[in-house]
């Protein structure tokens, strides 16, 4: 009998055959696939060699695991030899069924280890020896210096970062593909490198490295007091090429005070300005060999520290697709606007001929005003312009380098000849996660609400998950990131780019366990916190968990989240009510405009001391998971006083909360922080605050984010619909109405008028009410997590139609495989198709009390294949199966 499993999608801490990784324990990841249904993994053999000939003779030089009787295919640590600087490991695995028939070998994967020691680093830091005045952007530096390559090479790896952005070339072709190297991160403490094999670009002979320099996240500027240089005044290069020979012989090429500095045709470019563009100022063939730079400057050696210096853990950002412009438009002033039909971010592709000297400006924005007009207002000091003089030589291509855009809309000005729908392509940027979700129903404005929330990820998850991409902002708020992981977990494998982005939220926590506002820090503000934003340090440590089985990050967090609550207990007054410090409360909520606040009309220390006692219950519970039996019951206790003194302060005998807000509401349910005699009428009280407002939402960014899974969890799944299907504003559907194309970050940002809302604040490309697609996928396709299974272990299957529908259908390629579940209103029935991956188990939750109305494939449940158990209850049918494809059918009362 063959083993019913084959093995896939082989994985090294989240990613495939990584470079360069600083792990020294790395964990390792497979799927498994199958065509018969109830397949499970009994056992598993990795081999890890130090050479593809040893891994191919079975030979684990390096670890061999042995028959390892497990059924777990995700976090196998690696148990292993030592590992060492620059080493490279191959790897496979093998796994038994659950007849123990073992299956064939994987396909071989690999990874590779960084620079492991600060010692490792031969290389300096080298600045341009040239004069500035970095308090406003200057030309972007071009280091560059020429080797000798002497013989046949094997392997040739270029270890590269900065202060600053960079973009090497080597003899004349850009290294990599990736954009803003070395990305974001809090640059005090954790500065990335990148990793490059680049024996394919080497010659044999003379070679030329060059880097271009831009000021990046490192000294551009900041909406924060509109300040530069917040990390460091000068940017500096890091470069280490390490080439390797047939005979053994290693030759190092290094930064070093040997390299020669300039400027060229970035004559700036900064992440809220633009980039201003010379092309009569090229450096033609700068990057490569025979190039004369007697004329340049010396570089500085810097005495920067190495010790910062870490290998990345999340894909970069790259070009990721292209969007040709739909028409062009012709403002009231009479200038030439493209519409790309799409608000996206990134950049366009020039392309142009004409005389030199003709000066070309684009200008990028996301909406134009009620009279056509190019609007501007909401992007406050930000230009989002770029320049571009012509050199005059023929057909000119031209992509920025150092700056992005959030638009829809680019006004062309000087361009010489005719402008056509060719003459710019857009092209989006953002970190390279891999899409694993899809979600459609039968009412297309939830489809384009699930397409905004999709293109609003994509807008902001550029290296870090950002509010905005288009203002004097761009920062990576917490609060927004906590209350959408979930929702971007379902749409995108973001394992990797919350793994990178959560060491920056610890890195960047205060001495006294305050989170910051947004990560990386850029604020020097006093160390104080504020509810729910940094709630966010112990809630996507825990999501983490949840949706990938990652119980490594709530270990390697765990002193960071416990420093959090000692924080909240130290800031809390002696009765636990969390009232001191700056709070936004339940921010941009619709229920207090009229008074003039952001901060909504729900009392601010009613939300702070809600988070106080739903982060302390999560602590409890990630200590269970770690087997601190100990913190468990401290935690519990807390949690626990801290939900008694909520009900004493802001809950009154009746059932009233707080000032009787939606959002006091939900986030007394869904925190647990009633008595179960108080639950029945505070949702009573919640649909009533509803239908009040004619079926509208008033919540801000917090409540925003629970409302509708309090509604449903509590009896009222047709009040949940209602909100979802509103369509005047309040709504999530009321942006779809207006055209919007990713999520706003308010409710009004475009008045029914046609007017705008304030343009102090006032993004059209803000992924914070897109929470609500967690409650989409979850409740009207019917896919969540079982919470005490992490990871999709086991998965809960439980579709609750309404609003109309008539079918909605789900895809999610989670950690352990694909997941579908699409459900459809027939005439013969509800019709219910389930695909569970190999490896795993699902309840599926059917509107059946009698088992005579269930079908599966055509037959009764008892010849399915797969059928574990089946529970017949008074309103639902509970089947537990094995992987596999079902379809189930139940016949509806006529």
């Amino acid at each position: 009998m063959p083993c019913s499993l084959s093995i896939e999608k082989l994985r090294c801490e989240y990613q495939t055959d990584p470079v360069a990784i600083d792990v020294k324990h790395p964990r390792l990841s497979w799927q498994l696939a199958s065509d018969q249904n109830n397949s499970r993994q009994t056992a598993y053999h990795i081999l890890v060699a130090d050479s593809i000939a040893n891994l191919d003779q079975d030979n684990g030089t390096l670890w061999d695991s042995g028959k390892n009787r497990s059924d777990e295919t995700i976090h196998r640590v690696y148990q292993g030899a030592a590992l060492g600087s620059r080493q490279r490991c191959y790897w496979k695995v093998r796994v038994w069924d659950e007849n123990d028939q073992g299956s064939a070998w994987s396909e071989m994967a690999l990874w590779g280890m960084g620079l492991l020691q600060t010692a490792d680093w031969q290389a300096d830091w080298i600045s341009a020896d040239i004069e500035e005045d970095t308090s406003k952007p200057e030309p972007a530096p071009m280091l560059r210096t020429t080797f000798e390559v002497k013989g046949a090479v094997t392997k040739a790896r270029a270890y590269v970062s900065s202060r600053g952005a960079y973009e090497l070339h080597l003899n004349g072709e850009r290294v990599g593909d990736a954009y803003f190297t070395p990305g974001w991160t809090s640059y005090h403490n954790r500065l990335q490198y990148q990793v490059y094999d680049v024996a394919d670009q080497l010659l044999l002979g003379e070679n030329a490295l060059g880097a271009m320099l831009g000021d990046g996240w490192y000294r551009g500027y900041y909406f924060i007091d509109y300040n530069r240089n917040f990390y460091g005044d000068r940017l500096a290069l890091i470069l280490q090429l390490e080439i390797e020979y047939e005979n053994g012989r290693v030759q190092v090429i290094r930064s070093d005070d040997s390299w020669r500095a300039n400027t060229g045709p970035i004559r700036y470019a900064d992440h809220y300005m633009g980039e201003y563009y010379d092309a009569r100022m090229e450096r033609t063939g700068w990057t490569e060999a025979g190039y004369d730079d007697s004329g340049w400057a010396n570089v500085i050696v810097g005495s920067d520290s190495k010790d910062t210096l870490v290998a990345p853990c999340s894909a970069p950002v790259k070009n990721i697709e292209e969007i040709k412009p739909i028409k062009i438009l012709t403002t009231p002033e009479g200038s030439s606007v493209f519409d790309f039909g799409q608000n996206m971010v990134g950049w366009v592709r020039l392309k142009v001929s004409g005389p030199a000297g003709t000066e070309i400006i684009l200008r990028h924005t996301e909406v134009l005003d009620l009279d056509g007009r190019f609007y501007v207002g909401h992007l406050r000091s930000a230009e989002q312009k770029i320049t571009y003089i012509l050199k005059g030589k023929g057909l000119e291509v031209y992509e920025p380098h150092f700056t992005f855009h959030g638009f829809r809309y680019v006004e062309v000005t000087g361009y010489p000849g005719e402008l056509t729908l060719d003459s710019l392509t857009g092209v989006v940027l953002h970190s390279e996660m891999a899409p694993t979700g899809h979600f459609e129903c039968s009412n297309p404005l939830i489809n384009q609400l699930q397409h905004n929330i999709t293109w609003g990820q994509k807008g902001n998850f550029l290296d870090v998950p950002t509010d905005c991409p288009q203002r004097d902002e761009r920062f990576g708020w917490t609060g927004d990131a906590q209350v959408f992981i979930r929702t971007a977990a379902f749409n995108f494998d973001v394992a990797a780019f919350f793994s990178k982005w959560l060491k920056d939220v610890v890195a960047d926590q205060h001495d006294n366990g305050a989170y910051t506002w947004y990560v990386p820090n850029i604020s020097h503000d006093p160390p104080h916190a504020s509810a729910a934003w940094g709630d966010a340090g112990v809630i996507c440590p825990w999501a983490m968990y949840q949706l990938y089985g990652d119980t490594r990050i709530l270990a390697e967090h765990y002193v960071s989240m416990a420093g959090w609550i000692e924080y909240l207990v130290d800031v809390s007054d002696d009765d636990l009510i969390w009232r001191k410090g700056r709070q936004f409360g339940d921010w941009l909520a619709t229920d207090r405009e009229d008074l003039g606040t952001p901060e909504g009309l729900t009392d601010k220390d009613l939300v702070a001391t809600a988070f106080f006692a739903f982060s302390t219950s999560l602590m409890a519970r990630i200590a269970s998971v770690l087997g601190k039996d100990k913190d468990v019951r401290s935690y519990s206790s807390l949690a626990g006083r801290v939900r008694q003194a909520f009900r004493n302060e802001f809950v009154t005998a009746k059932g009233r909360i707080g000032a009787n807000t939606q959002t006091a509401y939900v986030l007394a349910l869904a925190f647990d922080l009633l008595p179960e005699q108080l639950r029945a009428s505070a949702a009573e009280r919640l649909v009533a605050n509803i239908r009040e407002r004619d079926n509208h939402i008033a919540t801000g960014f917090v409540g925003s984010s629970f409302i509708n899974h309090v509604l449903s969890q509590n009896g009222y799944v047709d009040v949940a619909y209602d909100l979802l299907l509103q369509d005047t504003c309040p709504s999530w559907l009321y942006p779809v109405t207006q055209g919007a194309t990713t999520i706003w970050e308010r409710w009004d940002g475009q008045r029914p008028d046609g007017s705008f809302q304030t343009p102090e604040m006032n993004s059209f490309n803000h992924y914070a009410y897109g929470a609500i697609g967690e409650w989409i996928y979850k409740v009207v396709a019917g896919l969540s997590v079982d919470e005490d299974h992490p990871g999709y272990k086991h998965i809960i299957i439980n579709p609750q139609p309404g609003g109309g529908l008539t079918y909605a259908r789900l895809a999610h390629d989670s950690i352990r495989g694909e997941i579908v579940c699409g459900w459809e209103l027939k005439e013969l029935g509800w019709v219910l198709e389930v695909a569970i991956p190999a490896n795993t188990t699902a309840t599926v939750h059917l509107p059946a009390n009698t088992l005579d109305q269930i079908d599966e494939g055509g037959g009764p449940l008892s010849e399915s294949t797969g059928i574990l158990s089946v529970d017949v209850g008074a309103t639902e049918t509970l089947v537990e199966i094995g992987s596999g494809r079902y379809q189930f059918t139940v016949s509806l009362p006529q």
